[in-house]
């Protein structure tokens, strides 16, 4: 049963990307996301959802950046400093899932008290942390 949602919470978040396909894939196979939606919008555009798992927190809208100032952004929507932060139940499956995915970690696994945790980088180089909390 879907658990109702609280009067407020945070729905979605854009991620600028290159390009719709290739940032499906790598959100699909390499992070094991689920593509919620994948609707054409008008010539050359599209709304592109996907998520960790349906109904479980904030989704991310993949929006291929159009104008300069938004493909300036592409890769550094956070200024160098890590922009998402993926949870899991099982970092040691995941982290292995996606090094074999192709996916680039910037550090070796690290025990910290608030969790395991590993830094990797997007498909557009987006810093995120791989965590599984304590």
């Amino acid at each position: 049963m879907i658990q109702p949602l609280p009067p407020r919470h945070l729905a979605t978040i854009t991620l600028l990307v290159h390009g719709y396909d290739e940032a499906i894939r790598f959100f699909t196979e390499a992070l094991r996301f689920e593509l919620v939606e994948d609707t054409p919008r008008g010539p050359g555009k599209r709304w592109v959802v996907v998520a960790p798992s349906r109904n479980a927190g904030a989704t991310l809208l993949l929006a291929k950046a159009a104008s300069d100032e938004q493909k300036a952004a592409v890769g550094n929507q956070a200024g160098g400093r890590v922009f998402l932060f993926l949870h899991t139940q099982d970092f040691a499956a995941d982290h292995a899932h996606m090094k074999a995915h192709g996916v680039r970690f910037l550090e070796e696994p690290r025990h910290e008290p608030h969790g395991t945790v590993a830094v990797f980088l997007d498909l557009c180089g987006n810093k995120w942390d791989l965590l599984q909390p304590a």
